[in-house]
Formats: structure tokens, sequence, C-alpha cells
């Protein structure tokens, strides 16, 4: 299970910060403009909102296990498939193949750590985000020099990181066999196979106040994140920085959530509030956008170092996902309204950035609107770190 659970994390970014790294090649190659790129990096938000209010239902239906192991299956056959269909829709297409597959292993994973690791929520959160926050940085950083070794092909560039979603089918294959038996207690069924299932949901979450802060703050953070993967390499290449060096200051955002979301997810399960948290992270955002606009070269690092920072707002969303219900039912549910309402908020902020960055002309307008969305998602985050769970506030 861990090995899965870890297999699964490194799966969860690749398929967006490997198309951020070589955007303008993928651009050149199928004859895109700005806005249909920005509608490109809106896709993968979009699709975690419909799919991912499917998981709690389908993993009710054949099992957690069985769930995740299709998600990676669809994650590998998306990426194998969208560099060689040879237009633009066959590659949304099969993105969104891919992205459905993240978006299933996206909202069960918090049900997973919960059900298999009740008494570990914080420690095991923070591996699958270090894990997540790896396969983001690692996707950042080699994809670009990569493609140069596999002869500069953008289309074998993306395809290669269909392995490593193949190898992460393997760990879930055993708990395939457990589908059907979420619904109630099967006639001999182990005690294992008991603590898999997910139960129905019970809770009219659309009363508690928690569950929307939560999935506004959800849905800020992911426009931040989705932004950032998507353009930020983009904006440091044309501030005159090289393709390659683009990549790893992208890589260097990434990378920072690895260390921290470790950190991050034990130091607030130790915590009565989460809001400290949420407007330290908050702050480094502030900085490090105001920092792109004024000096995108001269400072590139410290930048890229600040709004990988501010990044780790994910697996604190996480992390506040789990403890903001009391029961693995409630936090299948909270984690289904949460990331899907979120993604949801989340899905506009892309795209405008492509139509404000083809119709402006440059960076100014859309890295003010980065920084202008930080104020809300801090007051959202202070609302959902408050020390209550959604079953008091939906009994209510």
């Amino acid at each position: 299970m861990v090995l899965g659970i870890v297999l699964t994390a490194l799966n969860l970014r690749p398929a967006i910060t490997s198309l951020g790294a070589l955007l303008e090649e993928v651009r050149d190659g199928l004859g895109m403009s700005g806005s249909v790129a920005g509608l490109l990096t809106s896709v993968p938000p979009l699709c975690f909102a419909l799919f991912g209010v499917m998981a709690p239902r389908l993993a009710r239906r054949f099992g957690p296990g069985a769930v995740v192991c299709a998600g990676m299956a669809a994650i590998t056959a998306g990426l194998l498939l969208r560099p060689y269909v040879g237009s633009t829709a066959g590659f949304l297409a099969a993105s969104a193949l891919a992205l459905m597959g993240i978006a299933l292993s996206n909202v069960l994973m918090p049900v997973i750590v919960k059900r298999w690791f009740p008494d570990r929520v914080g420690s095991m959160t923070g591996l699958y985000s270090m894990a997540l926050a790896l396969g983001t940085a690692s996707a950042a950083a080699v994809t670009v020099p990569m493609t140069e070794v596999l002869g500069g092909s953008w289309q074998t560039g993306l395809a290669v990181w269909a392995a490593l979603a193949a190898l992460a089918v393997l760990p879930w294959i055993p708990f395939v066999r457990d589908r059907g038996r979420d619904g109630g207690a099967a006639p001999g069924a182990s005690a294992q196979e008991k603590h898999a299932r997910v139960e129905a949901p019970k809770l009219r979450i659309t009363r508690s106040r928690t569950a929307w802060a939560l999935a506004v703050y959800f849905g800020l953070q992911a426009t931040g994140a989705y932004i950032t993967m998507g353009w930020m390499a983009q904006i440091f290449r044309d501030a005159g920085v090289h393709a390659g060096t683009a990549g790893l200051l992208l890589a260097v955002t990434m990378v920072m959530g690895v260390p921290l979301a470790f950190v991050i997810p034990r130091l607030a399960t130790r915590l009565p509030h989460q809001g400290p948290i949420v407007l330290a992270l908050g702050a480094c955002g502030l900085v490090g956008y105001a920092g792109l606009y004024l000096a995108p070269v001269a400072g590139s690092w410290a930048w890229a170092l600040l709004l990988g920072v501010s990044n780790c707002s994910f697996p604190l969303a996480l992390t506040m996902v789990g403890m903001r219900a009391r029961t693995s039912a409630g936090v299948a549910q909270l984690s289904g309204f949460a990331q899907s309402t979120g993604y949801l908020i989340s899905i506009p902020g892309p795209l405008l950035v492509g139509v404000l960055y083809q119709h402006s002309g440059g960076w100014g307008l859309p890295i003010a609107l980065m920084a202008g969305l930080m104020i809300p998602q801090m007051a959202v985050g202070v609302l959902a770190g408050r020390n209550r769970t959604v079953e008091d506030e939906a009994a209510r």
C-alpha cells in the first residue's frame, strides 16, 4: 500500500509539468494560439472537477484500490497517445484521459490514507505530498534535456512519462480483487478488507462553512499552482532566460515541495489552528510575484524558491481535509466536495492568463492577477484552518 501511494503520487503531475516545459514547442507543432494554449492549461482543473466528483461513488462500488489502479492505467494510455494524435483536438482528448486518472487518484488518496493509516494522517500525507512534489519537479527539470538526448522531438519527450505511469499500475493490482465489498461486510471478509471500505456518505456537506472555506482555498491554491506549472517557464523564457534554465527554475519551484510537503502536514496536525501556516505561505507568494514582475531575470532563482514555498498550500489543504472530518466517510465526502468545487473555481485562471498575455503583449497584467488572487486565498485559508469538523457543522 505504501509503495502504491508513493508511485501514484509521483504520477499525479508529470502530465502537466512536462507539458509546461515544452509548451512553446507543442504550440508551434500543433499551431496553437496563445488563447488556445491558455485553454490547454485550463484542462487539468476542468478534468479534476468533472471526474473527481465521481471518485467516492466509484470507490464505494469497486473499491478504492481498483479505482486508483484504473486511474494509473488511464494516465499511461493518455500520456502515450497524446503526442502522436496530430491535432489540437486529439491532444486535448488524450490529455483529458490522463487527467481523468489523475482526478480519481487525487480525491481517493486522502481517503486511503485516512482508512489505512488513521493514526498517521500527518506523516502519510507528508510522504504522499513529498512524492507528488518530487514527481512534479522531476518532470519540470528533466523533460527538456531528456527531449534533447532522445533526438529533440517534443513528442518523445512527452510520451516517455507513460513508462512511469505504467509502473504505478503494478502495486494496485492486488487490491483490485476487493472490488464490490465496499458497500457492506461480505461474508468471510478479512479485517483488512473491511478496513479498506468506503462507506456511503451521509453528510449534507454544503451546510458546512468549513467545507466551503476549504473548497475555495483549494480552488485558489490550485489556480496559482496550475498557472505556475503551465506558464512560469514561459514567463522566464520571454524575459530572456534559456529554455533549459527556465525548465530548471520551474523545477526549483516544484522541488521546494519535496521537503516542505513532508514538514508542513506534520506541523499542521500539531497546531489547533492552521491559519498561521496559511498566512506564511501566502506572504511568500506575494513577494515571489512582486519579484517576478520587477526583476524576472536578476532574481529568478529567489522568486522560484519563494513561489515554491507558496505552492505548498496544496499539501496543507490535503492535511486539512483529513483533519476537518471525524470519520473516513466524512473525509471521502469532504475530499470529493472540496477538490471538485475547488478545481471548478480554478478553471478560469490559467485561461485568463493566456488571454491577458496575448492581448496585452506582456506579463504585467497576468502577474498582477496571480498576486491579487493570493489575498482571498489567505482569507479563506484562515477560516478553513479553524479547529472544527464538517460533521458538527452539517448537524447544526
